[in-house]
């Protein structure tokens, strides 16, 4: 691969790199958090004028025109552009979101601020080490759990059972909620966090599985679910609109019943 060189509208400003899109009229400014730690060098922000004549709409649209025309150098996370993979969950705006799903549009400051999720080890650039976060999903046991024999075609359940999977099925593991909570910032070698939670409560409500007891004696701990404050960030942030925080709250009710 050729060495990349900074194009000639690259100058140096704020202790970092400023892309000026020359000639555009309807531009926008990035100012993107850049970290790689091969160099030994400090982070640092670069900014980069984007023509938003030639961009889409979304903020993943302006980033990957960066990447593909302006600087080969960032480095993002991102898939399906939908909405569903949580790929491309970062900090945007000072609110935890996906690019994908962020109208450029929306953002009422003329610059664009743009970093990884906070509070998490960074690989490189916008890319968060989510190794922990995945950790901590396998220890609540994601799957249907069930000792009677597997009826012949499947596991039926009412339709009013299976509304009450409403509200955590949709949970994509953005991260965007957990990376939003102080008390996951302080705490996430223990607390498992909104976002494993809100997966925990899915299983738990869920009638085809058989350990829900099990599930909640696993939870009831002064860490992995008492660290809750309801703050209430992680529903705030939450870009499909979940309630990690409600869950978290039921999940502690069904535990003080269980000991009634």
């Amino acid at each position: 691969m050729a060495e990349f060189k900074l194009p000639a509208n690259s100058i140096v400003k704020e202790n970092g790199q400023y892309f000026k899109a020359e000639g555009a009229t309807n531009k926008r400014v990035f100012k993107i958090y850049r970290w790689n730690p091969d160099t030994g060098e400090n982070p640092r922000f670069d900014k980069y004028e984007v023509n938003m004549d030639e961009c889409g709409p979304m903020v993943l649209d302006a980033l990957l025109k960066i990447k593909n025309e302006i600087d080969p150098t960032l480095t993002l996370r991102r898939s399906c552009r939908e909405g569903v993979c949580g790929s491309c969950a970062m900090n945007i705006d000072g609110t935890n979101t996906l690019a994908c799903t962020k109208a450029i549009e929306s953002i009422g400051t003329d610059e664009v601020r743009i970093a990884p999720l906070p509070h998490m080890p960074v690989v490189k650039d916008l890319v968060p080490d989510l190794t922990h976060f995945y950790a901590q999903h396998a220890s609540i046991q994601p799957w249907l759990q069930a000792d009677t024999p597997n009826p012949p075609r499947e596991r039926l359940q009412s339709i009013e059972e299976r509304r009450k999977l409403d509200g955590s099925y949709e949970c994509i593991l953005c991260a965007s909620c957990s990376t939003s909570c102080p008390s996951y910032w302080w705490n996430s070698d223990k607390y498992l966090g909104p976002a494993v939670l809100l997966q925990a409560y899915r299983f738990i409500m869920d009638s085809r599985d058989e350990y829900k007891g099990e599930r909640l004696a696993e939870l009831e701990d002064p860490f992995k679910l008492y660290r809750c404050h309801t703050i209430m960030n992680c529903t705030k942030t939450c870009p499909k609109g979940l309630n990690p925080a409600k869950a978290i709250a039921e999940i502690k009710k069904l535990i003080v019943a269980r000991h009634n």
